[in-house]
């Protein structure tokens, strides 16, 4: 007798032998015993995960002499046909190679005629979605309302290329990957049925290189058998894959984890002596990365079957979660890097010297990733510990200064305090005043009035214009207005500002009432009000000291955000900048307070 390869060989024959699968098992072997019978399945999913072999076992079922049951006999004349692939009355079809109109008449022209044995005749089409878009609709009408005879069973690895004309008119289910404990655990019945000694790790490769397939698993276990002269060894497994064992794996983490690229460097070329498929090797690294990071989340979310415990735990209180992410994604692009590569070898020696370049610095502070609580944003807004005033907050003079702070020497009487220098411009609203850095914490230079009232006889320092001028809620013209003029005089009864010729020019009658009629509101006092015109800017304007406010509150930010750890981490894993022009505020309007 002829060999017979293990898929086939061991081939589910019953619900019961099928690995996997539970939630579309039960919902067949509930309507089988219930005799609630669909007329069209569709049972889609990955290659090798038992679409067709479902199918046949539902055809079994509904066939078998002994009455339709979840569990055919496997005995009867009906159910060794079908399992010898010689029914009559199961009519398998591959779409793949009948996508044409006319052979789907055919098939539909036999659909009336009654089965010749069975009780039901099943036409079980495979890759159903290769049919053309004329053979869907020839379809249609008979998969709706099919003679009680007859029963579809479809399969399709891509159900998004079938019409939802047809999806609407069958039962659908999804069949899923295979998990690696799944696969694995039935590698090993196999070899215990079959008489053949095998290695659980060679074993573990092949599940792992199945990729969630049964059937991939049960070819590469025949390659493997037949590579190892009837023995399945984990060297003969990892020489036949391309893969490199566990041992070099765990030096390329050593070496990486000590920063040494001599060190990587001697495990990468101790790799590259056995000529393995790099693209695998990469792919083990990553599942290892991702383990790692699945520990620091919680140790219960990690596979303990792949990687042992204590090597999670190792490098899961060695690695915090952001190196951990940035190794992740060095490796997940150098294997794209890799397919583009002249020399795959010297690709993965580039590959594994990245992987230390962008590695910070063992110098550098990096506690436990399980005990480290990770900085939020709102810490960086306090400021607290690092005596820096938060982002866009204005640096307001405490009361009392620190203690480790030197005092300030007093400020001179305000009488005495100079204007600052004038700005020549003609549009002060376009052109605000340049404004030099200040050190955090100091005090804003406001422009509260110290008046010379030549007129009035004297000054008022409790008259601050430049934040008066927004509290008036004046609007459209008469806000922009308000605020690029300056005040001149103002003693508690008459208040004279000074705007520019072309500023004045649009400040007609009704503006000057509306203006002087919110001063009046706000100060609760009768006010006489002129608006002057002046060649020059003679003093600060509310516009311009808002607009220096702001960008001292952006620059107070700027260097919260250099000083920033993760910011820091950043600029030296990636070499990046910070783009001081996009530091700005959010949300700030010309008629609110700066918070």
């Amino acid at each position: 007798m002829s060999y017979q390869v293990l898929a086939r060989k061991w081939r589910p024959a019953n619900f019961r032998q099928m690995v996997g699968q539970e939630h579309v098992l039960q919902a067949l072997v509930n309507a089988l015993d219930a005799n609630r019978l669909h007329h069209a399945y569709l049972f889609t999913g990955t290659r090798g995960v038992g679409k067709t072999t479902i199918a046949r076992i539902l055809a079994k079922s509904l066939n078998c002499e002994k009455g339709i049951a979840s569990e055919p006999c496997g005995e009867c004349s009906s159910c060794r046909e079908i399992d010898e692939g010689r029914s009559v009355d199961l009519i398998e079809i591959d779409a793949a190679s009948r996508t044409g109109v006319d052979d789907m008449r055919e098939l539909l022209d036999n659909v009336q005629y009654a089965p010749t044995r069975g009780r039901f005749k099943t036409y079980l089409i495979d890759e159903v979605h290769m049919l053309s878009k004329n053979s869907f609709n020839a379809l249609l009408k008979t998969l709706e309302e099919p003679p009680p005879h007859v029963k579809f069973l479809l399969a399709t690895t891509d159900p998004q290329k079938v019409p939802v004309t047809v999806l609407s008119r069958c039962l659908q289910f999804n069949l899923k990957r295979m998990s690696h404990a799944q696969i694995q655990g039935q590698l090993q019945y196999l070899m215990e049925q079959e008489g053949i000694e095998a290695d659980p790790a060679a074993l573990g490769q092949l599940a792992a290189a199945a990729d969630g397939s049964m059937r991939d698993a049960l070819s590469l276990l025949d390659q493997a058998i037949g590579y190892g002269g009837g023995a399945v060894r984990q060297q003969a497994v990892e020489a036949m894959l391309g893969s490199i064992s566990r041992d070099y794996l765990v030096s390329l983490f050593a070496a990486l984890e000590a920063q040494q690229a001599t060190e990587i460097l001697r495990a990468a070329r101790a790799v590259i002596e056995h000529s393995p498929d790099f693209q695998r090797i990469c792919a083990e690294m990553i599942a290892l990365l991702q383990q790692i990071a699945l520990f620091q989340a919680g140790p219960e979310l990690a596979d303990s079957e792949q990687f042992s415990r204590e090597l999670l735990e190792h490098y899961a209180d060695a690695w915090s979660p952001e190196e951990v992410q940035l190794y992740y994604q060095i490796l997940l692009q150098g294997r794209q890097d890799l397919l583009i590569c002249p020399d795959q070898a010297g690709g993965f020696e580039m590959l594994m010297l990245r992987l230390v370049a962008f590695a910070p610095p063992l110098d550098e502070a990096r506690p436990p990733a399980l005990k480290k609580k990770p900085e939020t944003r709102a810490d960086l807004n306090t400021g607290a510990e690092r005596g820096l005033p938060a982002a866009g907050t204005t640096a307001a003079p405490s009361a009392e200064p620190p203690p480790t702070t030197k005092p300030e020497p007093a400020a001179a009487p305000e009488s005495s305090t100079k204007p600052e220098p004038a700005v020549e411009s003609k549009l002060p609203a376009a052109a605000p005043p340049a404004v030099a850095a200040e050190p955090p914490g100091s005090a804003p230079a406001e422009s509260k009035a110290a008046i010379v009232g030549s007129e009035a006889g004297g000054a008022r320092a409790d008259f601050d214009w430049s934040s008066l001028a927004y509290d008036l809620q004046l609007g459209g013209l008469s806000q922009e207005i308000a605020a690029n003029s300056w005040p001149d005089v103002y003693d508690g009864k008459r208040l004279r500002l000074s705007l520019l010729p072309e500023i004045r020019e649009l400040a007609t009658a009704p503006i000057e009432a509306e203006i002087r009629q919110a001063l009046e509101r706000k100060l609760g006092v009768s006010l006489q009000l002129e608006l002057a015109a002046a060649e020059t800017l003679g003093g600060e304007t509310p516009l311009q000291a808002r607009e220096r406010r702001l960008e001292r509150e952006r620059l107070s930010a700027i260097d919260a955000i250099r000083r920033d750890e993760t910011v820091l981490k950043l600029q030296r894993a990636f070499a990046a900048e910070l783009d001081e022009a996009s530091v700005v505020r959010i949300g700030s309007s010309k008629n609110e307070e700066v918070s």
